[in-house]
């Protein structure tokens, strides 16, 4: 049988990451139009993505992939199977070695040096799958327990009591003692979620979080999703086919195809009004569904 032959994917040369004044200043300017969260000339982005390229042998998944995220920003990303939205997110927390290209977390590069401790930088990186990723022989409660012991070195006694809030918190406080296998989909999923916010993370990412569950299960991870978003000042970034989720609680819509940044804004200027017309199609595909 003849050896599969290898084709190279031609990456381009991307310029060194702008400094931190000099890229704040202009994500400030590009910004502060395309999303309702509210945010200062001085601040800085916490998540900034500056010439991301990432291939898997032939294929160039991720093409100059630009965008900032700031502090408390909930930023929803959107587009069909296989534009490279779930790339770009693993790409954030190092599941994913980006090609070319640069990714700061509060303005610390994170690729490229090989320095990044990825142990770390996960404590501040939590990330929701489309699977639960639950320990199958822990209960709810050690589920959430065994990341603070294990990673943040709380005692069993601390990390118990911050269990027992964030599983309250996500509605499951009587379901603590009970194992995965005794939990349905959703509520697996809402284990998940308190699983992360129980590390305290800076940034919060969901790899479309509800793709694996059954309709009737979804509404309520988001509605968990949607009380972090108003009144738990977490920064988050959503990659969802959920579109009324995305255009109630987004601070701003982003649209990808292609490995490309096709659009981004407010949600009501994305949903109602897209200036690109593949954005339009998209939309109204799913709507049409």
């Amino acid at each position: 049988m003849p050896r599969k032959k290898h084709v190279s994917v031609d990456i381009p040369e991307v310029p060194p990451a702008l400094s931190a004044e000099e890229a704040a200043a202009r994500a400030y300017e590009h910004d502060k139009p395309l999303t309702k969260h509210s945010f200062e000339s001085h601040e800085h982005p916490i998540v900034r993505i500056e010439h991301l390229n990432k291939s898997f042998d032939e294929t160039l998944v991720l093409k100059d992939v630009n965008l900032d995220v700031w502090p408390g920003e909930v930023v929803v990303v959107l587009g069909p199977s296989g534009s490279g939205k779930s790339t770009m997110l693993r790409c954030i927390n190092l599941l994913e070695t980006p090609t070319a290209g640069h990714i700061l977390i509060e303005d610390e590069e994170i690729t490229g040096s090989g320095k990044t401790d990825v142990n770390k930088l996960r404590q501040n990186l939590g990330m929701v799958f489309q699977s639960f990723n639950l320990f199958p022989h822990l209960t709810a409660k050690e589920n959430v327990m065994i990341g603070q012991t294990k990673v943040l070195g709380k005692t069993k006694e601390e990390a118990e009591r911050e269990a027992l809030v964030q599983l309250d918190a996500v509605g499951l406080g009587d379901r603590a003692d009970f194992t995965p296998a005794q939990l349905s989909g959703g509520q697996q999923q809402r284990v998940a979620i308190a699983r992360a916010v129980a590390m305290h993370p800076d940034v919060l990412l969901f790899d479309e979080p509800t793709s694996a569950l059954d309709p009737e299960l979804v509404r309520g991870v988001l509605d968990v999703m949607r009380d972090l978003a108003e009144n738990g000042g977490m920064t988050m970034i959503v990659v969802t086919h959920e579109m009324g989720f995305a255009r109630d609680v987004a601070d701003r819509a982003v649209f990808m195809e292609d490995g490309v940044v096709v659009e981004q804004g407010l949600p009501e200027n994305v949903f109602d009004h897209p200036e690109n017309e593949r954005t339009a199609e998209f939309l109204g595909s799913i709507q049409a569904k």
